[in-house]
């Protein structure tokens, strides 16, 4: 049995959502030592989130973006958490709804996800600057 914990540290991006799954596995190299595992990914923010969806078409990610900010608004009349900017309520709403970590399978070294599916970084504010991650998998190793 192996165990690996890794903190990641992905660049600042711009509001939206971005594929991350290859940079994460790059940054965690000691993956590949993991014949059959689980590996749990958790956001160390409370404004922004992380979930696994499509990955070929940017236009999901987009229609993502589309329909958070209507369904979060920033406008909204009854936010009362405002010092920090108009769309810092709202991300911290939108990052409750999707959830800060995820629990995914490992297999011969890499996320054993579906031939469609990436790690999302979904980045709910304007600005949110640099994010980390906590990577910790544990499994048979590959030996």
């Amino acid at each position: 049995m192996i165990w690996i914990q890794e903190e990641v540290r992905l660049e600042p991006r711009s509001r939206g959502f971005h594929l991350v799954t290859r940079e994460v596995e790059r940054a965690v190299p000691r993956l590949s030592e993991i014949r059959v595992g689980i590996a749990h990914v958790f956001i160390k923010h409370t404004s922004a989130s992380l979930t696994l969806n499509e990955n070929a078409s940017p236009d999901v990610r987009s229609d993502f973006e589309s329909w958070f900010n209507e369904a979060v608004p920033e406008d909204f009349a009854a936010w009362t958490h405002t010092t920090e900017g108009p769309d810092d309520m709202p991300a911290h709403v939108k990052a409750s709804l999707l959830g800060p970590a995820l629990t995914l399978p490992v297999r011969d070294g890499s996320f054993d996800v579906g031939t469609w599916q990436g790690i999302y970084l979904c980045e709910h504010r304007d600005r949110g600057g640099s994010r980390r991650l906590v990577v910790t998998a544990f499994g048979d190793s590959s030996d």
